[in-house]
């Protein structure tokens, strides 16, 4: 069992375990079927679109992986070792998923401590790093302004994955491997069991992995604890001919002191920029996936300030997502309360996606009673903890 997983408990196990329904196609869902196919169970992976759909949290184009999660070594870990899955994963299907370009922490003048504590973490994990000045992240990278930046925390070994490109590769694996894809809408009763099309689940393990929708589904046990918010995204052209945006020149970032993260240009889209701004709530079955004007402008505030070559561009695309938070960005994975065949995961907080086979891996274990889930994913109340110890 790897490092991070070994904080849950060895769980004892309730019998055979032969088959398996997961419902939702997302990254979370794709890859715990895969896992729990492993297992040798037979599985069924039901999702009401198809995979990588516009509409799905897990869709898009892509999104960072890095292993900096400030003194959470579990997240780190994590991360790491999912870097390796994702890897053989694209091996299997002949994909590229996984794309090498490095990743870059803006630490802000006065505000490092998240930095700080993950410089730690990755010192102590082994895990390849550096710190750039200011004064040399201009000149490693020409077209960022470090104003206000004490310095850059740099993984070589980070980069970002493509998106539904992952999500479709993990279930044509899961497919390949002798699991089976169904689409259907999967609603609850008033007991929160799951109906599909109207008619009770049966098998020995449920998991349910619905991503922002697990509010509504379980009303009683989730709704309370999850915050779905509109994550809007916009992706601007570099000049025609210069490459200092592209991904071979330059790395992902995360700039939170201004609550910023973004992905070089890459694979025919233009340079990414994502303003995160919680208070931007969603309506997930009658509002349009539009970006507003509100968030446009702001985000050309933000590229005139960091990136000054782009404040003029125009924008090639734009992307709505929805991200369901949970108070402490912690992940919910745990039985349901009353149902001990039914497996609830939420809260993907806008980090799930990069842990993807191997949070996989985890679900599928704690489902299954190989271990227990880890305290940190339980069913239970949250609190919003300081800024240092968030994984976001």
């Amino acid at each position: 069992m790897n490092a991070w997983a070994c904080t849950g408990r060895p769980s004892t196990s309730r019998g055979r375990n032969t088959s398996a329904i997961v419902v939702g196609g997302g990254i979370a869902g794709a890859t715990t079927a895969l896992a729990l196919r492993r297992q040798g169970l037979s599985v069924r992976l039901i999702d009401a679109w198809e995979p990588g759909h516009a509409g799905a949290a897990s869709g898009g184009e892509h999104r960072i992986l890095r292993s900096s999660h400030g003194a959470d070594e579990f997240y780190t870990q994590m991360s790491r070792q999912a870097r390796i899955e994702w890897l053989e994963l694209g091996e299997q299907t002949g994909q590229e998923i996984f794309v090498q370009a490095g990743s870059v922490m803006l630490a802000r003048e006065g505000h490092t401590a998240w930095e700080d504590a993950s410089r730690d973490s990755l010192s102590k994990l082994g895990i390849p790093h550096f710190t750039v000045s200011p004064e040399e992240l201009a000149i490693r990278l020409p077209v960022l302004d470090p104003t206000g930046i004490a310095y850059g925390l740099w993984e070589p070994e980070a980069g970002f994955l493509y998106a539904a490109r992952g999500t479709i590769a993990a279930i044509s694996q899961f497919k390949r491997e002798g699991g089976t894809v169904e689409r259907g809408l999967v609603t609850t009763d008033g007991a929160e069991r799951p109906l599909l099309n109207g008619t009770p689940l049966s098998a020995d393990v449920i998991v349910m992995a619905c991503g922002a929708w697990m509010g509504d589904l379980f009303p009683r046990s989730l709704r309370r604890l999850l915050d779905v918010v509109r994550q809007n995204v916009v992706m601007v052209a570099p000049p025609a001919g210069d490459v200092r945006y592209d991904h071979t020149h330059f790395p992902t970032w995360i700039d939170h002191g201004n609550g910023a993260y973004g992905i070089p240009a890459a694979g025919g889209h233009g340079f990414k920029a994502v303003l995160v701004w919680h208070e931007l709530s969603i309506d997930l079955e009658r509002e349009d996936r539009t970006v507003d004007a509100t968030s446009v402008a702001r985000t050309r505030r933000y590229l005139s300030r960091r990136f000054p070559g782009l404040d003029d561009r125009p924008i090639t695309a734009t992307a709505v997502g929805q991200i369901a938070n949970t108070a402490d960005t912690h992940f919910i994975i745990d039985h349901h309360p009353q149902h001990a065949d039914l497996m609830l995961v939420a809260g993907d907080s806008g980090h799930l996606y990069k842990h993807g086979p191997t949070i996989g891996r985890y679900i599928a274990d704690v489902a299954t009673h190989r271990q227990q889930t880890d305290n940190r994913f339980v069913l239970k109340e949250r609190h919003r903890p300081e800024l240092a110890k968030r994984p976001q």
